[in-house]
C-alpha cells in the first residue's frame, strides 16, 4: 500500500506544490480547500500527471471546527494510516494591531491555528498507536519576526509556532516527528499584484522541496524548525 500525506489548503501555492511533490514519491493524496472549483482543476491535473497514485479532495471550511472534524472523519474513513500531515490552510489580512478591522484576530487564530489543533488532534491518535507519522505546520517568518502591518496575522503565526513546538515534546516518547515550517514571502496568488518581480520571492517548489527532504530523512531524525527566506532578504 502507498503511503498517505494528508495536506490541507491544497488548490494554491505552498499547499499544491507538496502535493505535486508527493504524488512525484508516489504518495497517495488527501485534501481540502474551499473553492470546489479549484479542488475539481487540481484533481484533474495530479490524475493526468501521476495516474499511479490517487487523490481525494474535500470541499471544506477548516476555520469552523465542524468542518475539521467532518474532514477528519473522512480521513478516517479510508482506514489507511496518515504517514503526513501538512496544516497548510492559513489566511492573512494586512493590519496593524491599534487599527484593524474587528473581527480579523478571530478569524485569523480561526483559520491558521484552530484549525491545525483540531484536525492534528483528531489524526494523532492513529500516528502514536503505530509509533510513526510526521507533523508538519505551514507557519511563518512572521512567527519569529514581527512586522508593522503584520498585526493579527502575526499574533497567529506565533501561536502556531507554540502549538507546534508543544506538540514535539509531547510526541518524543510516541516516535511521531514533528516540524514547522517557517517560510519567507513565497510566489504565490497572495503576492499577486504587489508589483514586486518573481524572481524576488522563494518558489513555492522549493519549500515543498524542503518539506519532502525533511519527511525522508530516518525515523531516527527530526528536522524540528525549517527557516526559509528569499535569498535577498525578507520582503
Amino acid at each position: 500500500m502507498k503511503k498517505l500525506a494528508v495536506i490541507t489548503g491544497g488548490t494554491k501555492g505552498i499547499g499544491r506544490a507538496t502535493i505535486e511533490k508527493f504524488a512525484k514519491e508516489g504518495f497517495d493524496i488527501i485534501t481540502c480547500a474551499r473553492n470546489q472549483k479549484d479542488l475539481e482543476q487540481l484533481k484533474k491535473r495530479i490524475n493526468e500527471a501521476f495516474p499511479e497514485i490517487e487523490i481525494h479532495t474535500v470541499q471544506a471550511d477548516l476555520s469552523k471546527k465542524k468542518e475539521v472534524l467532518k474532514f477528519a472523519e473522512m480521513i478516517k474513513s479510508f482506514d489507511r494510516p496518515v504517514d503526513l500531515l501538512l496544516n497548510n490552510t492559513g489566511t492573512f489580512i494586512p493590519g496593524s494591531v491599534h487599527n484593524e478591522e474587528d473581527g480579523n484576530l478571530e478569524m485569523m487564530i480561526e483559520t491558521n491555528l484552530y484549525s491545525a489543533y483540531h484536525l492534528t488532534r483528531a489524526l494523532i491518535s492513529g500516528m502514536m498507536e503505530r509509533k510513526s507519522g510526521h507533523v508538519f505546520t505551514s507557519g511563518s517568518i512572521a512567527g519569529i519576526q514581527a512586522y508593522a502591518n503584520g498585526g493579527s496575522y502575526s499574533i497567529s503565526k506565533f501561536a502556531l509556532l507554540g502549538f507546534t513546538k508543544a506538540l514535539r515534546e509531547e510526541m518524543k516518547p510516541h516516535g511521531v516527528r514533528v516540524t514547522s515550517i517557517l517560510a519567507g514571502a513565497t510566489y504565490t496568488p497572495s503576492w499577486e499584484g504587489a508589483g514586486l518581480p518573481e524572481e524576488r520571492f522563494m518558489k513555492a517548489s522549493d519549500i515543498a522541496d524542503a518539506i519532502y527532504a525533511a519527511h525522508a530523512l530516518s525515523p531516527s531524525t527530526v528536522v524540528e524548525e525549517i527557516i526559509l527566506r528569499p535569498q535577498l532578504g525578507d520582503i
